[in-house]
């Protein structure tokens, strides 16, 4: 068993093209496993992800401020506790509104590749 804090893990930097801004930070809770992927991503007011899809699910846990998650045909406004889950292949984005930062944690499987749709 390991317990990770997420106010102890390290913040990085996570400079992606899919971003649309650099006020973007990461925290990696489970670097020791072989099946997922569980980050938390910060962004800075305003900045959020362009239009991508996934190969296998995920999910978003709200942890902080209040964030905007959208597809084709929906745009929700998100905040601590809400838990969003998104189906392989579906087009999406998600970050912070105008008006304040906003952290998630997203669960996908390791190795799961993301297209980015949106230039």
């Amino acid at each position: 068993m390991k317990v990770v804090s997420i106010h102890e893990a390290a913040k990085d930097p996570y400079i992606h093209p899919v971003f649309t801004g650099s006020d973007v930070t990461r925290q990696e809770l489970a670097p020791g496993s072989s099946e997922f992927d569980v980050t938390v991503v910060n962004f800075g007011k305003g900045v959020r992800n362009r239009f991508h899809a996934h190969d296998t699910e995920q999910i978003l846990i709200v942890i902080a401020g209040e964030g905007i998650v959208a597809t084709q045909s929906e745009e929700r406004t998100v905040s601590k506790g809400d838990v969003i889950f998104i189906p392989p292949g579906e087009s999406h984005w998600h970050g912070a509104t105008g008006n304040t930062e906003f952290s998630h944690i997203f669960v996908q499987r390791k190795n799961s590749v993301l297209t980015q749709i949106e230039e």
